[in-house]
């Protein structure tokens, strides 16, 4: 089968993976991606450089893809975890406090996670925001809903 990504490292590449694996700690998985990109240089194929390396002959194929598409410093240090942005600001909380607090809403007996969801979408104009994040603020902040 044509191998659809290829790897071709420079020579300064080949020094780089080769002072990583004789020298220094480095984690598990920095030195088996470097030793199947310094293999899959070398023309080995997927299957004997799993076996050699311990990793599946899909995680050889995803070191070569990550090569080919990222680059070579993407594929030593793994590809970037994605942390999303807070929902809530410093100022929401806040505002989020402030309506927990406050004295029961019109036409209720007591605040709910759903009712300061829906106060908190109308006063700051947010979009997207769930239950479960104000439900996760307000036990951050040690508040309960709770009979008061």
């Amino acid at each position: 089968m044509q191998k659809r990504y290829r790897v071709t490292l420079t020579n300064e590449e080949v020094q780089t993976l080769n002072a990583l694996l004789s020298k220094g700690k480095h984690s598990a998985q920095k030195r088996n991606r470097a030793q199947a990109l310094l293999l899959t240089n070398q023309g080995w194929t997927d299957s004997k450089i799993a076996e050699a390396v311990g990793i599946t002959g899909r995680a050889v194929e995803t070191i070569r893809q990550r090569f080919v598409e990222d680059g070579f410093d993407v594929v030593l240090a793994g590809k970037p975890r994605g942390h999303r942005e807070r929902a809530l600001d410093g100022r929401a909380e806040a505002h989020l406090v402030a309506l927990a607090c406050s004295g029961k809403p019109a036409g209720h007996n007591r605040w709910t996670i759903r009712l300061l969801r829906d106060h908190l979408v109308a006063d700051l104009e947010l979009e997207g925001l769930s239950h479960e994040t104000v439900r996760q603020t307000l036990k951050k902040m040690n508040l309960s809903l709770g009979n008061a």
